[in-house]
């Protein structure tokens, strides 16, 4: 959620680091209908596919209502970027039985332990 036009921001340029080591981005954003290669989506209920993680790019205020559509498609889990925090949005998301990470950073992760989808390397 909040994947953005602008590269230099997070929301523009995790998802296409992500996108690099192999992942599928879903993008979702009601002010754009292309992203990274793909087509955009303006809210999580269009997406028809299989989501796995929800990563967040949106203000900590927006993140239980994040939370709730992540609930509602059955995603796997809920991660929401650097200095985003959420009691409310962990509660929703762990009792969805989604997997939940807060304040922390997919590309920093996803580096760090360089981790790369199995079937792209």
């Amino acid at each position: 959620m909040g994947a953005s036009r602008d590269p230099s921001k997070a929301g523009g340029s995790v998802p296409y680091g992500l996108q690099r080591r192999g992942f599928r981005i879903i993008p979702v954003n009601p002010y754009a209908d292309e992203l990274f290669g793909e087509r955009v989506y303006r809210s999580l209920s269009e997406v028809k596919d299989k989501v796995d993680i929800v990563d967040v790019f949106r203000p900590s205020a927006d993140a239980p209502a994040i939370a709730r559509e992540a609930a509602a498609i059955g995603a796997g889990a809920l991660w929401l970027q650097l200095n985003i925090r959420s009691e409310e949005a962990r509660r929703i998301a762990e009792a969805a039985g989604m997997d939940y990470v807060e304040d922390e950073c997919t590309a920093v992760i996803g580096a760090l332990y360089q981790v790369n989808r199995p079937d792209s390397v």
